[in-house]
């Protein structure tokens, strides 16, 4: 076979708000995604794999809440990362300037393609445009990566939680991050 005449395509990545329901294939593409990150131990919260009915009905609720936005990466169409933006609820008028950022992740098939970076500015940019002033976060401490990737783009440490989480039975520390994503 002539080798030479081949060419490599890269992938096509892209990122979106999901502002509507999700189609059927874009919440199996979700759930595949959301399980193969909860297999490699990256999941945010989940240690063990749910029934696919309780995953599917988590996404949909997260896309029907009016107190979150998705934020979806794509690796040739299929999605396969996530990040959410949870907004302060109206009563907390005080804290109203910041919102969190959580369920962070991309599938381990999706990785080494800048999706994570891509996902959380695009996350930046709702939040931003939803006017709020600062991003909090917190990661585990064994997502050394994802530590790594949010110290690169400014979030600032603010503190670590020894006993933040329990997996097989031993406590994993948390650290606590914020960043400012635009002036007061």
């Amino acid at each position: 076979m002539d080798h030479a005449n081949i060419k490599i395509v890269p992938p096509e990545v892209s990122i979106e708000l999901v502002e509507e329901s999700l189609s059927l294939p874009d919440l199996n593409d979700l759930c595949d995604a959301t399980d193969a990150a909860i297999e490699a131990g990256g999941g945010f919260g989940w240690l063990e794999l749910p029934a696919r009915d309780i995953l599917e009905r988590y996404w949909q609720g997260v896309v029907t809440m009016p107190s979150r936005k998705l934020v979806v990466g794509r690796l040739d169409g299929a999605i396969c990362g996530t990040a959410q933006i949870t907004m302060p609820p109206n009563n907390n008028q005080a804290q109203a300037h910041a919102a969190q950022l959580s369920s962070i992740f991309v599938a381990p098939w999706a990785r080494q393609y800048g999706l994570a970076r891509m996902i959380i500015e695009q996350a930046e940019e709702a939040a931003r445009k939803a006017d709020f002033t600062i991003l909090n976060l917190d990661i585990r401490e064994t997502q050394e990566a994802a530590i790594a990737l949010v110290e690169s783009m400014g979030y600032v440490h603010i503190g670590t939680h020894p006993f933040y989480a329990n997996v097989g039975g031993e406590y994993v520390a948390g650290r606590y991050f914020y960043k400012q994503i635009r002036n007061a």
